[in-house]
């Protein structure tokens, strides 16, 4: 081990460690490193000083290992190891093993320490159960979860003692321990796997996940259906975690060729750029996690460890921490910095935040301590709201074809541009100064608009109420109501070119979001359609009769995309594919939101109308034919295959079978014949095996009857030899 210390920070090498996890205590003076053989302590404070170890008698690496958060439980820490937990304890400079904790069938993937209860340790696995453990009683777990889906990732909520968070694939599932018989709610966070998963340190509904899909994304679990944010990379995300300072986040990519290093700080309110890169590793990053802030310093330390085989402390100074925040949060920083006070309550920094140019604050709290939900697209920080009107502006995502927004902060307003078919349309949007906090904004029509009156009045009340809807819970509402505008437009569009379907209806007006416009029952991809699953192509079945039954498509017909790209998620991705907009490679990278915005687009030809049949097959013409009766033309009528549904017989394959349980006996009187009988049957049917296994059988027994019949034989002599009398012979 050698240490090197710089102006930045300090690094520390361990050689031969080969550590695969590392985790600081809550005091911040001691890290310990996870290898193979031994555990490494380190002395935070004087990191040059040889570390001491604790010997480990596994073949297993430690998967992961973590402190207990708690001040009086500061000695102890956890590592995971396979199927089993090792519970260890460090005073004076020793360790030694305090207790194990098994129950888990297959390897456990994470584990984590309750932030309320220092008893409490919670385990996730890949056999499917979560395990929530009380370590004065480690027989077994106090409460068992059981997710059907094994787990990667489980987290305790660090504001609400009974949530728990866990990621199942591309899912994530929030837990509560007073009902563990079904998780809470269900995200549908990302396509791939999830690598990271992080609680917000300041709201109990946010949290973040990091995926395999290159992106960040962050989530108020009360809003499952669409994500906060997303911070989009060009490289699969490794970890993600919240900073103990503002609105900060780190990020560590795991690039493809899993040499280059990549450890980033970025500010929530604005995911374009990193603010800072930590450059010094020299290899991917295993884990970082930060110490402690000392009393009386306004720095704060993150401590990473690579595969290079290097320890750093990073020094983040007040300068750093500023890029994360935003300019009013500056401000209340630097009037606290000003004060003994240590740290202040959301309310009163909302209401300076207020005072501070009328404008919405960054975050509003609810009568219960808890934080607002956000909009649709809102800060990433989880704070609820955009801080102002400019920053809604720059985190929506209005990237619609055909559609044009052009956006004035300074004077509150913004003209909606859009072009279907052979209409325009020009909408200006206003917006009052206490707007979203209770106040909607207004919608207005003007020159070129060349929609009819009857039109712009339904148009108008379906903004209207989908406006007042989100600024009630104080909710941005531009980017609803331009996906308003677009759906009710296209729907229009499509009325026109299909006068069979009978005039424009608005249903349910009060409720948009629902039902603002009818369905069309030829094409596919509008908004509703993201909440249904793509219909199947194929599948089987086992049945309780020996049958294996499933269904393929026609042979002769074969799917238009390539066929090594998988079958989209839902029913929206058709029009999205079908337009010319997306690949099918990038269908899989588009969250549903931008699928969406292609839905239903006029400028496709009749030919190119959506459908199931049109993505997956490729309709062959036939030849010209008369019927003989009536000598009716058929000609270049499509012919439409049905694929089949087959019926296989697999009962040989199945341990067991339906005729031999009809015919077999049981005679308990006789052994013989019943042996005899059953090998018949089995044969009958072409289960030799099962006749070998009859006739083993009945030699056995018929060996064991004659060794009985000689046994009693020779008893029977010998007692007729000694019942003769003397001298006989």
């Amino acid at each position: 081990m050698a240490a090197r210390w710089s102006s930045e920070n300090v690094v520390v090498e361990f050689r031969d460690a080969q550590a695969t996890a590392m985790s600081v205590d809550c005091l911040g003076s001691h890290a310990v490193l996870s290898g193979r053989r031994f555990l490494y302590l380190v002395n935070l404070e004087l990191p040059s000083e040889p570390s001491r170890k604790i010997g480990r008698q596994s073949k297993w690496d430690v998967g992961t290992v973590q402190w207990n958060p708690h001040r009086s439980d500061a000695h102890v820490f956890a590592a995971s190891s396979n199927q089993r937990v090792d519970l260890y304890s460090w005073r004076d400079g020793c360790g030694e093993t305090h207790t194990s904790l098994q129950g888990h069938t297959r390897v456990i993937s994470d584990l984590d320490w309750s932030w309320f209860e220092p008893e409490f340790l919670v385990t996730s696995s890949v056999d499917t159960y979560i395990y929530i453990w009380d370590t004065r009683d480690t027989r077994k777990p106090t409460l068992a979860l059981s997710a059907v889906a094994g787990a990667s990732q489980v987290k305790w909520n660090k504001k609400n003692q009974n949530l728990l968070a866990s990621s199942h694939d591309g899912d994530v599932r929030i837990w509560d321990k007073r009902k563990p018989n079904t998780a809470a709610e269900y995200v549908a966070a990302h396509l791939s796997k999830i690598h990271g998963l992080d609680w917000h340190p300041d709201s109990e509904f946010i949290f973040a996940t990091s995926s395999q899909d290159n992106s960040v994304r962050f989530w108020d679990y009360r809003q499952p259906r669409k994500y906060l944010n997303i911070l989009s990379c060009q490289v699969p995300v490794w970890k993600a975690r919240y900073t103990p300072f503002s609105n900060g986040l780190v990020t560590v990519m795991v690039p493809q060729l899993r040499r280059e290093n990549s450890l980033l700080l970025w500010s929530t309110l604005d995911l374009n750029s990193p603010v800072h890169a930590f450059v010094g590793h020299d290899d991917v990053v295993l884990e970082f996690q930060w110490r402690p802030q000392k009393e009386g310093s306004k720095d704060y330390q993150l401590v990473t460890w690579s595969r290079d085989q290097t320890l750093r402390i990073w020094r983040v100074d007040p300068q750093l921490q500023k890029l994360c925040v935003s300019d009013v949060q500056e401000d209340l920083m630097d009037a606290m910095s000003l004060t003994a006070e240590s740290e202040k309550p959301l309310s009163s920094q909302e209401s300076e935040g207020q005072q501070s140019g009328g404008l919405a604050s960054e975050s509003l709290q609810d009568q219960d301590g808890s934080l607002s939900a956000g909009g649709l697209q809102d800060s990433a920080a989880g704070s609820g709201l955009a801080q102002t009107l400019q920053q809604e502006f720059s985190l929506v995502n209005l990237q619609i074809r055909n559609v044009n927004v052009e956006m004035d902060a300074l004077n509150h307003s913004c003209v909606v541009s859009a072009h279907f078919g052979s209409h325009q349309v020009h909408l200006v949007v206003k917006f009052p100064a206490q707007y979203p906090n209770n106040a909607a904004p207004t919608f207005q029509f003007v020159s070129p608009t060349t929609i009819p009156s009857s039109m712009k009045t339904k148009i108008q009340k379906i903004l209207r109420d989908t406006s007042l809807q989100k600024v009630k819970r104080n909710q941005n509402c531009l980017e609803p109501c331009v996906r308003q505008l677009v759906s009710c437009l296209e729907s229009d569009m499509t009325q026109e070119d299909s006068p069979a379907s009978g005039p424009f209806v608005l249903s349910n007006p009060v409720t948009p979001s629902l039902q603002a416009f009818p369905r069309v029952t030829n094409t596919y991809g509008s908004y509703q359609d993201a909440n249904i699953p793509f219909p199947r192509t194929s599948g089987a079945r086992f049945c309780g009769t020996g049958c294996l039954v499933y269904f393929t498509r026609p042979i002769t017909m074969h799917r238009s995309a390539p066929p090594t790209e998988p079958t989209p998620r839902s029913l929206s991705a058709l029009s999205a594919y079908h337009s010319g907009v997306l690949t099918p490679m990038k269908m899989r990278s588009e969250s549903q939101s931008t699928l969406r915005l292609y839905s239903g687009s006029p400028t496709r030809s009749d030919k190119d109308t959506v459908s199931i049949s049109s993505f997956y097959y490729k309709e062959r013409k036939s030849r010209r034919f008369k019927t003989k009766r009536e000598g009716t033309d058929y000609g270049n009528r499509p012919i439409k295959l049905a694929g089949k549904v087959i019926i296989q017989e697999i009962s040989c394959l199945l341990p067991v079978h339906k005729t031999l349980g009809e015919n077999y006996i049981l005679n308990m009187n006789d052994i013989q014949e019943t042996c005899q009988k059953n090998a018949a049957v089995a044969l009958a049917v072409g289960r030799r095996d099962v006749a070998k296994v009859g006739a083993c059988i009945l030699f056995i027994f018929n060996l064991h009857l004659n060794q009985i019949l000689n046994a009693f034989v020779d008893a029977t002599e010998v007692e007729t030899i000694q019942n003769v009398e003397p001298g006989r012979f």
